[in-house]
């Protein structure tokens, strides 16, 4: 731990948390529609991976509002793609499910469950194939694990030798059914282990998560092929805004709120005296600033008209590259 990263990690988290907060109030009062997945709890997974993945191509699941904050979309356009606004990442055709933005090589979110594994395999075959040194960061949840996608996808890049990094982001639910419920293995690295590299690791903390991706990514770059991380986290609001999270006890859910990723990073910095807590209290102020500033530019942001639903459904790029 040093004190540029540990301020760093701390600001990114408290940005994903008070952004996370403010869409769930903005979805009560209407503001936001459709489906709403909150990361609260697991911003450690979002932050960590995205600091140490620096470059590269980020596939992601529908969770994703604190991963492309940590990846540097600008958290004005992300509410505003939230609200539905067409100054939004996604010009607001994605809504909160799919924030893309490939100037960032961000290829989020992809609504189907482990979806976006195979594409994220072709990508880092094509990067092989291309002799390029970046390779490919995709993450799922638990979920995932069991889908046949998730199968193929490892097979295939362990047999190529793929530079991919397969990050399992296991909060034990899917929606609401419990792993232990339909996988022999509640440690999900397993499934993978006779494939790749495997690694377990605590999510809910930061720097954890960061060495861990890390050590993964320099394995990827040296052409040694595909790597497997499962970090064990937790999501403290149920699966969306429309699920009550009943299916969990007040108990698990103290026990997790007790490895808070913020707040022990936070606790542990001041114990070790590398940040002092005049920094923390001037991050919170900058956070509640940025958060505010991204709640009235949504708010005030035009609707698109609606000749837009016809623009960006073919890549134009892509048209005048076919012979």
């Amino acid at each position: 731990m040093n004190s540029a990263r540990v301020k760093k990690f701390y600001y990114l988290m408290k940005l994903g948390r008070e952004f996370e907060l403010a869409a769930k109030r903005e979805y009560m009062n209407g503001n936001i529609a459709g489906f709403l997945h909150l990361d609260i709890g697991q911003e450690a997974v979002s932050v960590g991976t995205m600091q140490a993945f620096d470059k590269g191509d980020v596939f992601t699941h529908y969770r994703e509002h604190v991963l492309a904050l940590a990846r540097g979309m600008e958290p004005k356009r992300v509410m505003a793609e939230l609200f539905g606004k067409k100054t939004g990442i996604s010009k607001g055709k994605g809504g909160s499910m799919h924030l893309f933005e490939p100037k960032l090589d961000f290829y989020g979110g992809d609504a189907i469950v482990a979806g976006h594994l195979p594409i994220a395999v072709g990508c880092a075959y094509a990067r092989k194939i291309q002799g390029e040194n970046a390779g490919v960061f995709a993450i799922f949840g638990d979920g995932a694990s069991n889908a046949g996608a998730f199968f193929e996808s490892i097979n295939i890049a362990s047999a190529w030798k793929l530079p991919i990094i397969f990050f399992c982001e296991n909060n034990y639910y899917a929606i609401g059914t419990h792993i232990s419920w339909v996988s022999p293995f509640v440690e999900l690295y397993n499934k993978a282990k006779n494939y790749m590299p495997t690694k377990r690791i605590n999510g809910m903390d930061v720097c954890e998560v960061y060495n861990a991706v890390m050590e993964a990514k320099t394995h990827i770059e040296n052409g040694l092929g595909p790597y497997f991380i499962e970090a064990e986290t937790y999501r403290y609001e149920g699966h969306s805004m429309s699920d009550a999270g009943k299916y969990r006890s007040e108990e698990e859910l103290e026990i997790f709120k007790r490895k808070d990723p913020i707040e022990n990073l936070k606790k542990k910095a001041i114990e070790l005296g590398i940040v002092d807590e005049k920094y923390f209290q001037e991050a919170d102020a900058k956070v509640q600033n940025v958060i505010e500033e991204a709640v009235k530019f949504a708010a005030e942001s035009p609707e698109p008209e609606d000749y837009e639903l016809f623009e960006d459904v073919f890549c134009k790029e892509c048209e005048n590259a076919l012979p």
